[in-house]
């Protein structure tokens, strides 16, 4: 585990969804920040989505929800810390993507499961509460994941909300990006931005439909804040390019 950070926001969105979040300064010097969230299903089960270190205050909160049974790898970047999850809750099984078995493997962990290495269909346990959409058409093959109680999507990097102003709350360091100022999904920048990260358009638009059509008011990225309500109104506008072809 990683000692306490003094970054690091922990708070209770639902009663059963809990995120922290923190500074990450994206290529060293953009103020992207980071994000993990913690999700306790009906079983009493909880399923994570790894993106920030498991600092000694973030498992604390995550052992009050029920034990840990999914150790969630987001994309293609978003694994740093699965292997220090993994080590806290060894009976949990670590679930990924495909670029990241052997990956994983070359640094001595093994993944239980891996969306676009398993075959298509496969269901890792926590499917009747939580859906998932692999896109596999995008450059760092995101999931997209929706908490159908609670009517949240989480993803990692397949919807920005910049400026950041939650992960760099506790910071003295601006959360606006340089120049730019903001990513967010109203924005033409990330229109263009998600369009030139798909690589296969045809199944972009498929899976953009896919999650369009899913019943969601608010989304948790991990980059940027939350967005607590419209959060369907937010996708459909982001992969307009795409929900036009």
């Amino acid at each position: 585990m990683s000692p306490n950070l003094p970054d690091l926001v922990i708070r209770e969105v639902t009663s059963d969804i809990w995120i922290f979040s923190r500074p990450f300064p994206r290529f060293g010097f953009l103020p992207w920040g980071g994000r993990s969230t913690a999700v306790k299903l009906s079983t009493g089960d909880v399923w994570v989505l790894a993106s920030t270190p498991l600092t000694d205050d973030t498992k604390e909160t995550i052992d009050k929800l029920g034990p840990v049974k999914w150790i969630m790898g987001a994309d293609a970047v978003h694994h740093l810390f699965l292997a220090e999850y993994k080590t806290a809750y060894p009976e949990a099984k670590v679930i990924g993507v495909e670029p990241l078995v052997e990956k994983k493997k070359a640094e001595g962990l093994v993944l239980d499961g891996a969306y676009g290495s398993d075959p298509p269909g496969t269901l890792y346990g926590f499917e009747d509460e939580i859906k998932a959409c692999y896109f596999s058409g995008y450059a760092s093959v995101d999931v997209a994941w929706l908490h159908v109680a609670s009517k949240t999507l989480i993803q990692a990097d397949l919807l920005f909300n910049l400026p950041g102003t939650e992960q760099y709350s506790k910071t003295k360091t601006s959360p606006k990006i340089p120049i730019l100022g903001k990513l967010d999904p109203y924005g033409s920048l990330q229109k263009h931005f998600l369009w030139a990260q798909g690589k296969d358009k045809k199944i972009m638009m498929q899976d953009a439909r896919t999650v369009a059509e899913w019943d969601f008011e608010r989304v948790i990225p991990c980059h940027g804040d939350v967005i607590e309500t419209d959060g369907k109104k937010a996708w459909v506008t982001a992969y307009s390019k795409y929900l036009k072809l």
